[in-house]
């Protein structure tokens, strides 16, 4: 009896380790430009960010979006094993009672390292009034990296504030610190990383959100140009120490693909005892609607003596940790039939897509499966579209709204469902009439010029 139950305790042991184990994840890659969902079905909301590897597991922090107004709300922390499905963890600095990241202030290009003095976690952002005429340079701190950070105020230099804007960070091998400010400055941090000790060099060739990573022995320090929310063509720096000299190597992606629509804002190196692979890390801004439509580019970065290059968007691929490689991924997917689609309102069928620029329009589409993909065009005539997935018993699963606008035109992976239980699914998408516009500090004007979307194909993953 006693050895009998022994096996059922195992058998039940097993099963239970199986359907743990069997527990789909989310995302089964890294799949770029478009929404990702975090373990609650909302989208993963961090945006000038920057990866930091803890324990086994990497933290991604960024910028708490709204779609109602560009001011700080909070800065995000999700976490991760696989940098393919995040966790939501919290809002580990909230918006304060008062002072520089108060009420109706701007809150920007959240940075984290950590500390190997003190073994803190210190944080470092871009604070402002909404109308950025108060630039500071701002720290908090706190002794998890997924805790409740502490603000500080202004980092000081020689006594007094840093009043920059855009910045970003980086820690060398030999564990100093640096900040990196906008137009080509860098300051060294003391040692405990809470001021800032010396101005490194300065009236460099830099520009906006910069970013730096160092691969045998040769910096490389990225940077964009000035387009408010619109993309650009980012360029990047070398030198061989911090001091300098360095060389403008002009851009890493291919010009007049304005860095894949992206922004540069971070460059996680993965390494293990043999190599290090890096990935790109840029946003892809969607104003107004920075909280629910800006998505994130992530790109293996390929590197030849002191050239670096993202030579091809590649739209979804795996990280292999054992080695710090990279393989592209491919969906293993098949078309949603034209007879289970249903289209409400005005639509033309041009080329094989299905266009519409009329606010209400719905295609709406039904499948059996686990996972769901919309492929579209992207233009400067492009608009939001709310993205909707309902169960059988149409109980909303995902709402979201997704950006179809591109300066250039070009036709990609738009939206791709998590993972779900298999089973009978709606997916609609509507027109919203709505399209991103903005302006920047001289009256430019940026953005699409109409509201189309243009749908190319839907398709189904079964596994």
């Amino acid at each position: 009896m006693k050895n009998t139950f022994i096996v059922y305790l195992l058998v039940i042991v097993g099963f239970f380790t199986w359907r743990c184990s069997a527990e789909p994840d989310g995302y089964h890659a890294i799949h770029s430009g478009i929404n990702w969902f975090d373990q609650n079905n909302d989208e993963v909301n961090a945006h000038g960010a920057c990866i930091v590897e803890e324990a086994g597991k990497y933290y991604l922090f960024g910028e708490y979006k709204t779609d109602s107004a560009n001011m700080f709300i909070g800065f995000s922390c999700y976490s991760s094993t696989d940098l393919q499905n995040w966790k939501f963890e919290k809002i580990v600095l909230p918006q304060q009672k008062d002072g520089l990241l108060g009420p109706n202030r701007i809150g920007e290009r959240v940075k984290v390292m950590k500390c190997p003095e003190t073994g803190e976690f210190v944080m470092y952002m871009h604070t402002d009034d909404r109308r950025y005429m108060d630039p500071h340079t701002g720290y908090a701190t706190c002794e998890t990296i997924d805790g409740d950070y502490e603000f500080h105020g202004a980092l000081l230099y020689n006594g007094e504030p840093i009043r920059k804007w855009d910045m970003g960070t980086f820690k060398d091998t030999d564990g100093k610190g640096y900040l990196l400010i906008h137009h080509g400055t860098i300051y060294e941090l003391s040692s405990d990383y809470k001021s800032a000790t010396r101005i490194v060099t300065s009236g460099q060739e830099g520009g906006e959100s910069p970013a730096m990573f160092k691969s045998n022995g040769v910096y490389y320090w990225l940077s964009s140009d000035l387009t408010s929310w619109e993309r650009n063509d980012n360029f990047y720096l070398t030198a061989n120490c911090m001091e300098g000299p360095w060389t403008n190597r002009g851009t890493f992606a291919p010009e007049g693909t304005l860095t894949w629509n992206s922004q540069c804002s971070f460059v996680l190196p993965i390494t293990n005892k043999m190599d290090t692979l890096f990935m790109y890390m840029g946003d892809r801004w969607s104003f107004p609607k920075q909280g629910s439509a800006a998505t994130q580019v992530w790109q293996p970065i390929s590197l030849n003596g002191e050239s670096m290059l993202i030579p091809e968007f590649i739209e979804s691929w795996r990280v292999d940790f054992s080695n710090a490689t990279w393989t592209p991924d491919k969906l293993d997917k098949r078309p949603i039939k034209e007879e289970f689609k249903t289209m409400e309102g005005n639509w033309e069928v041009l080329k094989n897509l299905k266009v519409s620029n009329q606010k209400g329009a719905i295609a709406t589409y039904a499948f059996n499966g686990r996972q769901v993909g919309l492929n579209a065009v992207s233009n400067n005539t492009s608009g939001y579209a709310k993205v909707i997935i309902r169960n059988s018993k149409k109980d909303e699963i995902i709402n979201t709204i997704v950006d179809f606008y591109s300066k250039y035109e070009y036709s990609s992976l738009k939206f791709l469902s998590p993972l779900m239980e298999k089973g009978n699914y709606t997916i609609s998408i509507e027109v919203m009439g709505e399209h991103g516009v903005w302006y920047n500090k001289a009256g430019d004007v940026f953005g699409s010029q109409n509201d189309f979307i243009m749908i190319n194909d839907l398709f189904v993953v079964d596994n």
